[in-house]
């Protein structure tokens, strides 16, 4: 389950995707627009741009923008930045890996499953970008209602 830190950077990316290109956004618009607390959202902000993810301008016409296309960070990229790893157990993780003091890997049943539910998991996250984050009013609308 994603953190809820993970979750509101998320959104935030998001929303800084669907404003790529337009200039620095205001961190009190970030919050207010998409209803994460502004101390929260402030570590959040910092730490993305301590990753290289995002830059910031300070002043008038400031704050935080992203410094590459929302095409080019994956999802899987901004996850591990801010939430750690992806993997449901830290015996399967790839980047945060930590052996299990109770079981076998080699025999476990568990370790096995969640190998190939990681797998599948980084398969999609690895493969979408930030773009797919943008929140887009009318994707919900199939046709009119008859």
């Amino acid at each position: 389950m994603l953190s809820k830190k993970t979750q509101y950077a998320l959104k935030a990316l998001g929303y800084l995707a669907g404003k790529y290109g337009e200039g620095p956004v205001l961190i009190s618009d970030i919050s207010r627009i998409k209803k994460i607390p502004i101390k929260f959202l402030e570590t959040i902000l910092l730490e993305l741009k301590q990753a290289g993810i995002l830059d910031s301008k300070k002043g008038k016409g400031g704050g935080y923008y992203l410094l590459q296309s929302p095409h080019k960070v994956t999802l899987a990229q901004a996850i591990r930045l801010v939430g750690g790893p992806i993997a449901l157990l830290p015996c399967v993780s790839i980047n945060f890996y930590e052996k299990c003091k109770d079981c076998d890997e080699a025999t476990c049943g568990l370790n096995k499953t969640m190998r190939i539910t990681r797998d599948a998991t980084l398969k999609i996250l690895e493969k979408k970008t930030l773009a797919e984050l943008i929140d887009r009013p009318d994707a919900g609308i199939i046709g009119p209602v008859l």
